[in-house]
This record gives C-alpha cells, sequence and structure tokens, in this order.
C-alpha cells in the first residue's frame, strides 16, 4: 500500500500517512476545522501541522486536544479568535454553520461547509478534502481503504443466519431516530432500521416520533442508543409504558454507541463505529439464529 501503514498511531488511526519531512504540500498552511471530522482526516493524512484550530467538541484523535487551541463549538464560534490565527482555510459542516460561515465570509475568510449526510458521502468527503487542501492522493487511499473496510464488514454479515430489526435512538425527550448513514452502517453491519423512511431525513427535527408507541409496533429485536453527548440510559428506555412487549427490552438487548464514534459524519463512524454495531448484530445472531 505504498507509504499507508497499517499499525495504530498515538492519534488512534490505522492507515496513517507517514509524511517525507522534506515534501510540503501545495495547499493551505493554516487551517481551522470547526468540527471534528475534518481535524480527525486531517490527522489520519499526518497533515495535522496545518491545523492551528479546532472544536471544543473533538474528541478524536484525543491528542488534538492537546495540542490545537479550541474556537468554536457547534452552533458557535470565537470569530475574533480564529481571525487572529490568520487561517487560510476554515471546514465546517451543515446548514447549522451557515451563520458561522457567511461572519468568517464577509470577514474575508475562504470556507468550505460540507453537507454529507450518507456513508458514501463521508467516504467522498476524505476525497473533497484531501483534495482541496492539496493531499489528493493520499486521501484517496484513505477513502478507498475505508471503503474496503466496510465491504469486509459487509461481507461478514452476509452471512449471518437472521437479520435483526434495529431501533437507533439519537436523543431520548423526545425520541429521534437515527440520521441516514447510521441507517446505513446498521444495514452494512447486518441489520435493518425499523424507521428507514426517516433515516432519509437530513435534520434532526424531522425525525422526531411523534408517537414512540410507534416503536413498540414495528418491534425491533436489537435498540441502540447514542444520545449525542450524555450517557444512553437502558433501564429508562425499557422503563417507558408499553415497552415490555419490544423483543429488545424483553431480552435485554439495549446497547449503547458513544456518540464520538457514532454521530460525526467522519471516520469513526466508518470503523469504530460500524465495528461496534457489527458485534453486537453478530452476537444477537450467535443467541438467536
Amino acid at each position: 500500500m505504498g507509504s499507508w501503514k497499517s499499525r495504530e498511531r498515538d492519534a488512534g488511526f490505522a492507515g496513517s500517512r507517514v509524511p517525507d519531512p522534506q515534501f510540503r504540500p501545495s495547499g493551505p498552511q493554516r487551517i481551522v476545522c470547526l468540527t471534528e471530522e475534518p481535524t480527525e482526516v486531517l490527522y489520519a493524512l499526518g497533515e495535522q501541522d496545518r491545523i492551528v484550530g479546532i472544536s471544543g467538541f473533538t474528541v478524536r484523535p484525543p491528542r488534538a486536544r492537546k495540542e490545537k487551541p479550541k474556537v468554536s463549538a457547534f452552533t458557535s464560534a470565537k470569530i475574533d479568535e480564529i481571525l487572529k490565527l490568520e487561517p487560510d482555510f476554515v471546514v465546517g459542516f451543515s446548514d447549522i454553520q451557515a451563520d458561522i460561515a457567511a461572519e468568517l465570509v464577509r470577514r474575508g475568510v475562504e470556507v468550505w461547509i460540507s453537507n454529507h449526510r450518507s456513508v458514501e458521502g463521508i467516504v467522498d468527503y476524505v476525497r473533497r478534502l484531501g483534495a482541496l487542501v492539496g493531499v489528493a492522493e493520499p486521501a484517496n487511499a484513505y477513502a478507498d481503504e475505508l471503503q474496503r473496510g466496510l465491504d469486509a464488514i459487509a461481507a461478514e454479515a452476509a452471512r449471518l443466519p437472521r437479520r435483526p430489526h434495529i431501533y437507533f435512538e439519537e436523543w431520548d425527550e423526545p425520541p429521534i431516530t437515527g440520521i441516514r448513514w447510521v441507517a446505513e452502517l446498521i444495514r452494512i453491519a447486518g441489520g435493518d432500521d425499523v424507521f428507514p423512511e426517516l433515516a432519509a431525513e437530513s435534520l434532526a427535527k424531522q425525525r422526531i416520533l411523534a408517537d414512540a408507541g410507534e416503536v413498540v409496533r414495528r418491534a425491533p429485536d436489537i435498540i441502540l442508543g447514542s444520545w449525542c453527548g450524555k450517557k444512553f440510559r437502558p433501564e429508562k428506555v425499557a422503563a417507558r409504558p408499553g415497552w415490555d412487549a419490544i423483543p429488545a427490552v424483553r431480552d435485554g438487548e439495549l446497547h449503547e454507541i458513544k456518540s464520538p464514534i457514532i454521530l460525526q459524519p467522519g471516520p469513526a463512524a466508518l470503523t469504530e463505529g460500524v465495528r461496534e454495531i457489527a458485534r453486537i448484530v453478530c452476537e444477537w445472531a450467535g443467541r438467536h439464529g
């Protein structure tokens, strides 16, 4: 695989590129990342020295929190602090950061806001970000590596004797179902999302369950919870009125997927996140096959 190494680095990633110290890539040299996924990708590519500011919500890779100043949340940012860093490129995600992007553009900063919501979109995001910062070749190699990992998980899942029906809950009050890339990763891992029609909705407010009893009627075999930054409480879910009739509750199949590895549309979801779902599905199949 050329310059790509199959080993864990202290950043917590496999497949990171070891840069040539004599090589200085073209493209922006002072990058601010308003969300975690560009930070994760650039560290994985060995381009972390070009990052001058990150989101305060960044947890991957762990070293980024120690090395880089935190200049944004998700819906807000310290515009003056960002400008002091003299960025030549700012990367963010989704319409929710539109106001941040607009203010930075008005202040003369080049900004790229991606809006991908699918597994294919995440893989393509790696390629596009790499191209924009001048490292297209290693970014394409990294994206190919991510896709091969997904293909391998899908091949394993195809051999399972049964596919469980899965309810993924992104928030509890009110109940919000999983976004598109989550539903797709569930399918790759060998399960079927019980709310596929809602997964297609990009905004969280459009995935709110008006009637939580619909989960009972759809009878998921597994419930996965990832409450967007707070601890999933299986006992609270199981105690909801009427939910004792759900196979997942009856069988004790309520599992937490940590939000940093599934709710960010970046490499973590395509590696640790999908592997955790696949593990849960495989163990369920072993008990119920």
